[in-house]
């Protein structure tokens, strides 16, 4: 392994230096003191390293991935967009960054400003009466929003016979893992020939146990429900709440509300629609909209502003869920929303969806000659190919998805949604220009003539990244993660080669 891929602390050694740091000028304690009973590291070694030297790593280190930075990343669902640098410029000032959450509220008046507008402008987007910044992320706000809709039933005496939730199977696949960790049972309903809501196939499943019907719109393969006004109608009808899965609310946003769609309560990724650096994980925001009727249930505290027009956090909600994140939310990540959303205005929020709408628009039918397009309806923010038709060629779709990373594009989501066999879901998002769009079309064109003239190209890719093919199957069931301090400028992964080569 060269010096420059060596963990950080591999490298340096004695007398290698970074800033030379004041002396300690306050009292000092065996930290045995100050944490008793806690169990310590006899010794702790950290890189003795230069400041050169770490930031040479970590510059490398960052061009050893993909990112939205680098390149093309029509990742389906996710919503890999650019993201306006003055958001983490304003989400970094020191008002913002320093503002501690024990700090009260006669102190932190302004973050608290920020988030009561937060509510105010996502509440007025959605077209519900009130919202919650408290979840961190989408599955963290429909876990947050099937709570309130239990909270509801059981205020209503229905808690323990409504228990069923119904959930299409072109819905994101974090709703059921949600559904089970709220204690319900998921059913689900089979699409129709459209790979839209099957209205009798939803008839059939809703009864007197139907908590709720969770929906996503739009839905994975991109397509609007176009009945979603009768799903709404028939789910209230039974007795049960409608949540909308809003991970797509980019599609819709500035052109239709989802409260006014008939919907109880939905989450909203606004780290996937209002401006984060989106990925790896995190950082994520998934703040809860609901009608007027679930909204004493939703957490505490919430912002507010006093009768003295000062703003303060409203703990005195006797039928609240309680809380469901620690402090309000992930602050940083609502700044920048707040800020994408005033930057914009309700006319730039409308070119938002209409330009991520037309994109994905042109790639599908762009594409469309060359790999199987299983649904051909127009699209809203993505849509979703099929590769099934390589696999006379021995080339499946994860081939592709690789051989697009040695052209400096990430690859789409893949196998996924499952209704659609060899699926790519793609989503250029709309901060891509048509150059991009081209080049990227252009791509898969000539990979779909390699699968059919030079199949092993594609099977043996990627050829031009740091790591070459690796054996994900095993990656997963033999998990390394412990650093080998003994096996010095060698990683693990290279002692046991995972690579398929």
């Amino acid at each position: 392994m060269s010096a420059e891929r060596r963990l950080l602390i591999e490298q340096g050694g004695p007398g290698h230096r970074g800033p030379a740091l004041p002396a300690c000028d306050v009292p000092a304690r065996p930290l045995a003191e100050l944490l008793p009973g806690v169990p310590l590291r006899g010794e702790l070694r950290f890189p003795q390293v230069t400041e050169p030297e770490v930031v040479r790593h970590f510059i490398e280190l960052s061009t050893l991935n993909h990112h939205v930075d680098r390149g093309f990343y029509p990742l389906g669902s996710c919503t890999m967009k650019h993201n306006p640098r003055i958001n983490d410029e304003l989400a970094a000032l020191p008002g913002f960054t320093q503002a501690h959450p024990l700090a009260g509220d006669g102190a932190t008046q302004g973050c608290l400003r920020v988030m009561a507008t937060v509510q105010r402008l996502l509440a007025e987007i959605t077209g519900f009466a009130a919202v919650t910044t408290q979840p961190a992320a989408g599955a963290h706000g429909e876990l947050t929003g099937l709570l309130l809709i239990r909270a509801h039933h059981r205020a209503r005496g229905e808690g323990e016979r409504r228990r069923r939730v119904i959930v299409p199977d072109s819905a994101h696949g974090t709703n059921p893992a949600s559904v089970n960790l709220v204690g319900y049972e998921t059913v689900v309903v089979a699409s129709g020939d459209h790979a839209t809501v099957s209205l009798e196939a939803l008839e059939q499943a809703l009864d007197d146990r139907t908590a709720a019907v969770m929906l996503t719109v739009p839905n994975t393969l991109g397509l609007f429900e176009p009945q979603v006004l009768e799903v709404t109608r028939l789910a209230h009808r039974a007795g049960a709440q409608c949540y909308m899965d809003g991970a797509n609310l980019n599609a819709l946003v500035g052109r239709v509300r989802p409260g006014d769609l008939g919907f109880d309560v939905m989450h909203i990724n606004v780290h996937k629609t209002f401006s984060t650096p989106h990925g790896g994980g995190g950082p994520g925001a998934g703040p809860v909209a609901v009608a007027r009727h679930l909204e004493p249930f939703l957490p505490v505290p919430l912002a507010v502003t006093g009768p003295d027009g000062r703003m303060r956090l409203d703990w005195e909600r006797p039928q609240s869920i309680g809380r469901v994140h620690s402090f309000n939310g992930n602050f940083g990540i609502l700044v920048r929303a707040l800020a994408y959303i005033l930057t914009l205005g309700p006319a730039g929020l409308r070119e938002v969806s209409k330009v991520a709408t037309l994109n994905a628009n042109y790639l599908m039918r762009r594409l469309a000659g060359t790999y199987e397009l299983p649904h051909p309806e127009p699209c809203m923010h993505e849509f979703v190919l099929s590769g099934r038709g390589l696999r006379k060629h021995g080339v499946r779709t994860l081939d592709v998805a690789k051989r697009l990373l040695d052209f400096g594009v990430h690859a789409p989501t893949v196998y996924f949604p499952l209704i659609v066999e060899e699926a790519l879901m793609i989503e250029p998002t709309e901060t891509e220009t048509l150059d991009r769009l081209d080049h990227f079309a252009g791509v898969m064109e000539r990979i779909a003539a390699e699968a059919r003239d030079h199949p092993q190209l594609l099977r043996d890719a990627p050829h031009t990244t740091p790591v070459g093919r690796l054996d994900e199957g095993r990656a997963a069931r033999e998990l390394r993660l412990k650093w080998d301090p003994g096996a010095r400028g060698e990683a693990p992964a290279a002692r046991e080669s995972t690579t398929c080569r």
